[in-house]
């Protein structure tokens, strides 16, 4: 079999955090969900049925968490972060997509949601 591409992902994942440009924000925190896809080559863990012959998505779970865990100002910053991060703690991470939005952010409109999203490659 020819695997042309495969991917990891992890779906509108909720946390509680405290990022914002605003003062407000940064001390009553809000909601913010992550919508991240990674490009993986897992063809030997087809295989071999064995969680590290991939990356394992608790893992990144925990990344994430830690992450969002750092306030910062922009979103930009935040996704920023986390690419990083998962490129430097996952070699086998060949492609970030990452979408982060805050739930009705401060801003004086009726909207669910605000956000940022990006696609990166490993340098």
């Amino acid at each position: 079999m020819n695997i042309n591409a495969s991917y990891i992902h992890l779906e509108n994942i909720l946390f509680f955090a405290h990022h914002g440009v605003a003062t407000q924000e940064t001390i009553v925190g809000n909601e913010f969900y992550i919508n991240l896809r990674l490009k993986v080559g897992f063809a030997h863990a087809i295989e071999t049925d064995a969680v590290e012959d991939t990356v394992s998505y608790a893992d990144v779970y925990t990344l994430l968490k830690e992450e969002m865990g750092v306030p910062s100002k922009l979103l930009e910053h935040v996704c920023g972060r986390i690419a990083e991060r998962l490129f430097r703690d996952f070699p086998a991470i060949e492609e970030v997509e990452i979408k982060l939005s805050k739930r009705n952010p401060p801003m004086g409109a009726d909207i669910d949601a605000a956000g940022v999203e990006m696609f990166c490659t490993r340098a």
